[in-house]
């Protein structure tokens, strides 16, 4: 099958991220979910883990979140990581395929961290040209996700949502909407939440959004006593992020939204509550659309 063409297509509901821990409860219960996402990562050497990924893509829509495909990298993109995505792509028919805009890979060293990069139209440049050769390989679009940042490059010269558009429209690519690294960025350089979101929504083609994230993030106090946010994907969606995803939503309309939860996993049944919350957003947007189509 084309894998451009997915068995299962994701619909514009709430989602859950699947983590191993959780495998053998969705195997054996099947429980309630719109759709599921995971780390290819966490399954291209681990063989049995592969082999539970694919009795539970019998049951859900599932799309493949990576984190190591380092698309900033200058130096390129690792082409035996692009082969192994690529299996997994043609062996699970994912309906989503998506990465990060950062990078990770330093000579042959892969770092633990999604690491920013300038926002530069030389960087523009080595993004799309990495983007373009992973879509040509996999056959398909993949989408782009804004990263959560601590700092900002004095080199930079494009802002963050002109660049990710530009990126999206040189490329083809499709925008991975992230609501809570919106709001980790904003903070951590002292700007409005609300304002950079309508900045975001000013740059950004509604067409080129094809998905949204919600998370939770840590809270940290720095040696000068300031407020530092992690995003560390281990809480639940805070009620800034809640009001963001509603602006996004008013904007952009309904679309999959997934609910991450990586570190201090809880128990399966609270990610459906939290997958739950965004739900009753999404058919809160889906119904204010209709009224005012009518």
């Amino acid at each position: 099958m084309n894998p451009g063409s997915p068995v299962h297509p994701i619909p514009a509901r709430a989602g859950i991220g699947l983590r191993l821990p959780h495998h053998a409860l969705v195997l054996a219960e099947r429980p309630a979910a719109a759709w599921l996402e995971v780390h290819p990562e966490n399954y291209m050497s681990d063989a049995h883990s592969l082999a539970e990924l694919e009795q539970v893509r019998k049951h859900y829509p599932l799309s493949l979140h990576a984190v190591g495909l380092s698309l900033g990298s200058a130096q390129g993109v690792d082409a035996a990581h692009i082969a192994r995505l690529k299996g997994l792509v043609e062996r699970l028919e994912p309906a989503l395929v998506s990465d990060h805009l950062s990078w990770s890979i330093a000579g042959a060293q892969y770092l633990p961290d999604l690491l920013p990069l300038p926002y530069t139209e030389e960087a523009l440049q080595v993004v799309c040209r990495n983007v373009s050769q992973v879509q040509e390989a996999l056959g398909r679009q993949i989408l782009v996700e804004n990263p959560s940042t601590y700092l900002q490059f004095a080199a930079s010269d494009i802002p963050e949502a002109e660049f990710l558009a530009a990126l999206a429209r040189r490329s083809g690519c499709g925008v991975l909407f992230d609501l809570n690294n919106i709001y980790v960025s904003a903070t951590n350089q002292r700007q409005d939440a609300a304002a950079e979101l309508r900045g975001w929504c000013r740059a950004l083609d509604a067409g080129a959004v094809g998905e949204m994230h919600l998370a939770g993030h840590a809270v940290v106090a720095t040696e000068a006593g300031e407020e530092l946010r992690i995003d560390d994907h281990g809480d639940h969606v805070c009620a800034a992020v809640w009001a963001l995803y509603e602006q996004a939503l008013a904007h952009f309309g309904a679309r999959p939204t997934l609910l991450e939860w990586d570190t201090r996993l809880p128990a399966f049944s609270v990610l459906q509550s939290e997958a739950a919350l965004a739900q009753a957003r999404l058919d809160s947007a889906q119904q204010q659309s209709y009224a005012r189509a009518v």
